[in-house]
């Protein structure tokens, strides 16, 4: 048999060769048509983007920014706000470091479009059932950002492949990076890294720390979400990921590296001090921006408003709120009852202001919005339409069961002291006395100085509007005293230093106006004598900061408001306790937490500023022709005794030990603080 030459073998009927041949065959024309695909679809998705290019689709709404009263420090932002423009290169290299390895870590190796990164999103979505990652690089997101409109639509994503490569081309790593970091949302209305830093932390992006880079480029994935407005613990575990995430692609010393050196655990990451959203100042900066839109009207402008607010004070308005809280009441957070402050400075700015225990928990206002009972806080009212007519602080009122028309109020502890000093019935808050004063000036006369003094809501001229019967609001009763600190003169409650736009045209500035006087100076003095012994012998014991500061106490029927007024040398304020839903509280007083709260506030207000008297006035002299004008030590004995012990007011004998009241402490401590509140009204 002749032998068959290998060429024999090499002709077309080998199958593998046939097979290799046609494949390639069909491989060279599905490329040529895929590419024909491919530029189809370019060129139809793309045939807008030419003119998408020119026109940005990033556009703010108005932005409202409100400030303390420095100037400076940010309390709130309404709307979208946008920092200073930063570039990427004078930030700290763990801005760019810890969005980079969150958000995209090969931005520095792909075309603006990373297969890679795709691939992987790809196989962990399959494998986890649902779309758990992404594979938008950031050149994408800011594609996206500026250019696109925010829709899930096939037709986008390929726009926003083609751009992102056209970025690629046009601009290097570092612009695309900057243009990323200053255009990008990071919750609670801040656009761009600075706006961001700044209103999360009070400082520009230049100063971010490590942590506090790691928690913004967080907030990137969901920022409502993980807002540490909204949600801190979220937020401080998403900052805990990227950190983790940093030391994955190589940005950071890594902390395995660390534990296999040592062999020991390493220690926990820094803490991070988060801008506290909760110290209250929202309740203040809602309140603000209303007035704001009385002013102005609603402009679509963006908006900075300087306001009066002392950012301290409110800090240690709100600390003083919590722990007084947790100090009287031992329960659950959750069974806590709210509370509301006014600080107010003699020409009505408002300096602190907290509407309840937790803005995130309920935005409802409590000093300005909730109408409540003063309960014994009215009494100044009455007292100083006494001394409108005529009655001196000294001179006596009876302390005595009384009857009108079937209304009969009992004193708290259920006694009777006969003829007292008026002075000694206010600061004592006895209520039958009270109402006994009331029905001699007049209910009339009551209502006419609480107006005149500030009041605005509705008062039923009845005769348990002396016990504070009517409901008012914190705000106005704040003002109200605040007319009694100033000796009779009004002042309009104002928040508002001044508002200007984005030009920083001045839109609005407040201008003081001199008011005339609506109370009688004179009597305004006396009261606030009467309003000292509150603090240095009777029931506002607690309020006592230190220096020489007037209040009055309030609690109303059943415990279920809580009041204490205070003046000192420089601020008017009101606290108020309870619960929104009236329930009421156990035992508890105007002379306890409102007092306590009272008393931290004024300390706080005080620093820094010298202390003045506020009255000269004898809270114990005595009107001439009146019954008791040359025997004050004897009405003084009749009450306390001539050593200054109780005596019992019909028969003026000493009391039993067991029955005297704490409420009276000796002469020679009359101008001592009682801390521990020796009368609850």
């Amino acid at each position: 048999m002749a032998r068959r030459s290998r060429s024999d073998f090499d002709d077309d009927s080998n199958p593998r060769s046939g097979l290799l041949g046609t494949a390639f065959k069909w491989m060279f024309v599905l490329a040529i048509w895929g590419g024909i695909v491919l530029s189809g679809v370019l060129l139809w998705y793309g045939k807008d983007l030419i003119a998408l290019t020119k026109k940005s689709n990033f556009e703010r709404k108005r932005s409202v920014v409100v400030l303390a009263n420095d100037g400076q420090t940010v309390l709130a932002t309404y709307g979208e706000t946008s920092g200073n423009r930063v570039r990427v290169q004078d930030l700290p290299p763990h801005v760019g470091n810890a969005v980079m390895a969150i958000e995209d870590r090969r931005f520095h190796y792909h075309f603006g479009v990373d297969p890679i990164g795709l691939l992987r999103a790809a196989v962990t979505n399959f494998t986890s059932g649902r779309v758990v990652q992404g594979g938008s690089t950031i050149t994408q997101q800011l594609a996206k950002n500026l250019f696109l409109k925010p829709e899930r639509t096939f037709k986008r994503k390929i726009q926003e492949a083609i751009l992102a490569v056209w970025l690629e081309t046009k601009y290097t790593k570092e612009e695309i990076l900057t243009a990323y970091l200053n255009r990008v949302y990071f919750g609670s209305g801040a656009y761009g890294i600075d706006a961001a830093a700044r209103v999360y932390f009070d400082k520009p992006a230049t100063q971010l720390t490590l942590e506090e880079s790691a928690m913004l480029a967080g907030l990137l994935k969901a920022p409502a979400r993980l807002s540490p407005d909204n949600n801190p613990d979220a937020a401080l575990n998403r900052m805990n990921m990227v950190l983790d995430a940093m030391e994955d692609a190589g940005f950071l010393e890594t902390k395995k590296e660390e534990k296999q050196a040592s062999g020991r655990p390493v220690p926990p990451r820094k803490p991070i001090n988060l801008h506290d959203s909760n110290m209250g100042s929202r309740y203040f900066t809602d309140w603000v921006l209303d007035r704001a839109n009385d002013l102005i009207g609603v402009s679509g402008a963006d908006l900075v408003i300087v306001t009066t607010l002392d950012s301290k004070l409110q800090r240690a308005t709100s600390d003083a709120a919590k722990s007084s809280i947790e100090q009287f009441f031992k329960v659950d957070t959750a069974k806590q009852p709210q509370v509301a402050v006014v600080a107010m400075d003699r020409d009505g700015a408002i300096r602190a202001m907290l509407g309840g225990r937790n803005y995130r928990d309920s935005q409802f206002n409590r000093a300005t919005q909730a109408m409540r009972q003063p309960g014994s806080a009215f009494k100044a009212f009455v007292y100083l339409a006494a001394l409108e007519k005529g009655v001196q602080p000294g001179d006596p009122i009876l302390d005595a069961p009384i009857n009108i028309g079937g209304y009969t109020p009992t004193n708290h502890d259920g006694q009777y002291h006969g003829e007292v000093p008026m002075t000694s019935a206010f600061a004592l808050s006895l209520n039958t006395a009270t109402v006994n004063l009331a029905s001699h000036v007049g209910i009339g006369a009551v209502v006419d100085v609480a107006q005149r003094a500030g009041i605005v809501s509705d008062l039923m001229p009845t005769p348990s509007l002396a016990l504070g019967a009517s409901e008012v609001t914190a705000l106005e009763m704040t003002t109200a005293y605040n007319t009694i600190a100033n000796y009779g003169v009004p002042t309009v409650p104002y928040g508002i230093v001044s508002i200007r736009d984005g030009n920083d045209d001045i839109l609005y500035r407040h201008e003081a106006v001199e008011e005339a006087p609506v109370l009688d100076a004179s009597a305004c003095r006396k009261l606030l004598a009467m309003m000292q012994e509150v603090v240095t012998r009777g029931t506002g014991g607690r309020a006592y900061p230190g220096f020489m500061v007037a209040g009055k106490t309030g609690t109303s029927s059943d415990y279920r408001d809580t009041w204490f007024m205070g003046i000192s040398p420089v601020i008017t304020a009101a606290v108020w306790v309870g619960y929104d839903n009236n329930q009421r509280m156990n035992k508890q007083y105007g002379g306890n937490a409102p007092a306590d709260i009272f008393r931290q506030v004024a300390a706080a207000a005080q620093q820094g500023r010298p202390i003045t008297a506020l009255t000269n006035e004898d809270p114990y002299a005595v009107g001439l022709g009146t019954a008791i004008s040359n025997n004050l030590g004897g009405v003084f004995n009749r009450l306390f005794g001539a050593d200054g012990q109780p005596v019992d007011g019909a028969t003026a004998q000493p009391l039993p030990a067991a029955q005297q009241p704490n409420m009276f402490v000796p002469s020679e401590r009359r101008m001592r603080p009682i801390i521990d509140g020796p009368f609850n009204d």
